[in-house]
């Protein structure tokens, strides 16, 4: 039998009362989530706006969404010179080699460390935190890389960055979480190897977590240019982002120049310049997120939980 209540001086059902209170509770969170994605989508739309418009306008602040005085000044300058497509080949290369290997690596790492009668595992795992609250620095960093051989080479771009501590935490925990011990013991007594228990029963039940790492690493690789700026000098290990933000730093330069010079035209100041960067070097992260985002969200959520017990 149906309950009823007073609502509003009328006689309503239960259900309907909490068929309302749903109703609004979604509504709240839509709305919220709504809010949330515009926050994250409004400044991208604006920088954009900023590399589509005019120098003028941008000078006057009054390009927000929408460009004005299209121009694609700042896109011709970037692509019409061979050396930026260069770099952005070798940037994308790089990305792809650093990114298998630090998979490579990671996984290599943290499958031994999933079991508890490993000799050394409590050594070895005190070791990796230990790396992740303390570094050399820049200095010691450089010194080690010269008495290695690697400074100007593409190795110094490749080996200090394809191995992430806090990663390979994050993909033993996914291990020893989502991987039954039991399916490990039953393939042990059929006569499997680590090796084919890693490569038939481990890898293929970790997607998730493989795609989410990967992502960390690509994004990493990708934006990182410090490494580039200070250990390499060829023109030719050079990466798409030292490169763009050369252009910005000889565009602000040749700006200065031009205001003491009247007669001097400026078809990109360094802002256009700047918005058109950042777009160059964001839309194929951006091309590449939706095909690992189902396993991104899924890797993350996983890795958040079983890292907070740790």
């Amino acid at each position: 039998m149906a309950t009823t209540t007073t609502f509003n001086g009328k006689k309503v059902h239960q259900g309907m009362i909490k068929s309302q209170k749903t109703r609004v509770g979604d509504f709240i969170i839509a709305f919220i989530i709504f809010l949330t994605m515009m926050i994250c989508l409004l400044p991208m739309v604006n920088v954009l706006a900023s590399s589509l418009s005019s120098s003028e306008h941008l000078i006057r602040n009054d390009v927000f969404l929408w460009p004005k005085g299209w121009n694609f000044e700042a896109y011709k300058t970037i692509l019409s010179d061979s050396k930026y497509t260069w770099s952005l080949a070798w940037t994308g290369i790089l990305t792809v080699v650093c990114t298998v290997l630090s998979l490579v690596l990671t996984v290599c790492t943290a499958f031994p460390l999933i079991y508890k009668n490993l000799r050394g595992g409590k050594v070895i795992n005190f070791i990796i935190l230990f790396t992740m609250y303390f570094s050399a620095g820049i200095i010691p960093s450089y010194l080690l890389y010269q008495k290695l051989h690697v400074l100007d080479t593409m190795w110094v771009l490749i080996l200090p960055l394809i191995y992430s501590p806090y990663n390979m935490l994050i993909m033993k925990n996914y291990f020893q979480s989502t991987i039954p011990d039991s399916l490990e013991e039953s393939a042990f007594l059929d006569g499997a190897s680590n090796f084919q228990i890693l490569s038939k029963i481990v890898l293929p039940l970790s997607k998730p977590i493989l795609a989410t790492l990967s992502l960390f690493y690509a994004v990493g690789r990708w934006n990182s240019y410090a490494d580039n700026m200070y250990y390499t000098k060829s023109a030719n290990l050079k990466l798409i982002q030292y490169k763009l933000y050369q252009l910005v730093a000889s565009a602000a330069e040749a700006q200065t120049s031009s205001l003491a010079d009247t007669g001097s035209a400026i078809q990109s100041t360094p802002e256009v310049l700047q918005a058109a960067s950042i777009m160059f070097v964001t839309i194929p992260i951006i091309i590449i997120y939706p095909f690992l985002q189902k396993y991104f969200v899924q890797g993350t959520m996983i890795g958040a939980v079983t890292v907070s017990y740790t």
